[in-house]
């Protein structure tokens, strides 16, 4: 189960299980700060989800997930203290239409990880943050996580009875912005809860909003060399031009299958003065 290292140069196999767990994603930042990652799987043609067949959700397409893939994410979810997702995420899981994104080490594959965690004085499982500018999140979904704890993510102009309804479930609410979820502010909550390493799981728009505000550090991109086509799908970014936004390439390994070949990708994102187009977007989910 060997992956063969392309950058940096070198062509040396390396094994996949524990490639990203060398990262130690969750001591890289600085004390008092925070380092946030993002990871996706895409086709070749940079499709991240289409249509599923009763046409009303995007989803993962088939034929690109992966069991191999599936392996890193859940390396990256290890090192994380606290995992950033959607209310849109629990909508799908609400109708049976994602897989659990959110548990770590459930397959017996990966059950190593929560003995890793331990080992480097995590707790069993990461936190979760739920970014929501609507708070249309299911709460029976919410009580799934009773294992670990949950936080809410959203603006000043939310509607405040559900604010508090969710607070009194025991959901401390974060309110990081005024209109609009603020990625630059979001971010600084989570440094004053004392988080040090947030991997993020969410679709598109809240990427663009951890982008355009400057505050996600890295990219870890699964490229399945694959086309899909399609008139409707997701990218891993959606909304205004990131004309500030570059990415510096890492590391990269070519995972060649009989039946089908991947890259896996590591950048840092590196951006440059801010300018107008550094406005966080409002994330309605």
């Amino acid at each position: 189960m060997s992956v063969q290292q392309l950058f940096p140069p070198g062509g040396q196999s390396r094994a996949l299980h524990g490639l990203y767990l060398n990262n130690g994603l969750h001591r890289l930042a600085p004390e008092n700060e925070i380092f946030i990652y993002a990871n996706y799987i895409a086709s070749l043609d940079g499709r991240i989800a289409t249509l599923s067949d009763d046409g009303h959700e995007f989803v993962v397409p088939a034929s690109i997930a992966n069991p191999r893939d599936w392996r890193l994410y859940q390396e990256l979810a290890a090192q994380s203290d606290i995992m950033l997702t959607s209310a849109r995420y629990f909508r799908q899981q609400a109708k049976g239409c994602s897989q659990d994104l959110l548990s770590l080490g459930r397959e017996e594959n990966s059950a190593d990880l929560i003995m890793w965690r331990q080992q480097q004085g995590l707790q069993p499982q990461p936190d979760v943050l739920v970014i929501s500018a609507s708070l249309d999140i299911p709460p029976e979904q919410l009580r799934c996580l009773n294992d670990r704890q949950v936080l809410i993510a959203t603006c000043t102009a939310s509607d405040g009875a559900r604010r508090a309804f969710f607070e009194r479930q025991g959901y401390p609410v974060l309110l990081a912005g005024d209109v609009r979820v603020d990625g630059a502010l979001l971010r600084r909550k989570l440094c004053e809860r004392g988080y040090r390493s947030a991997y993020m799981v969410a679709g598109p728009e809240v990427h663009h909003t951890l982008l355009a505000a400057g505050a996600l550090d890295a990219l870890f991109l699964t490229t399945h060399l694959g086309l899909l086509g399609g008139e409707a799908f997701h990218t891993i970014t959606y909304g205004a031009l990131l004309q500030s936004t570059q990415l510096q390439l890492e590391s990269l390994y070519l995972d060649q299958q009989p039946d089908s070949s991947q890259l896996f990708a590591r950048y840092a994102i590196r951006y440059a003065a801010a300018g107008p187009e550094m406005l966080a977007l409002n994330v309605v989910e």
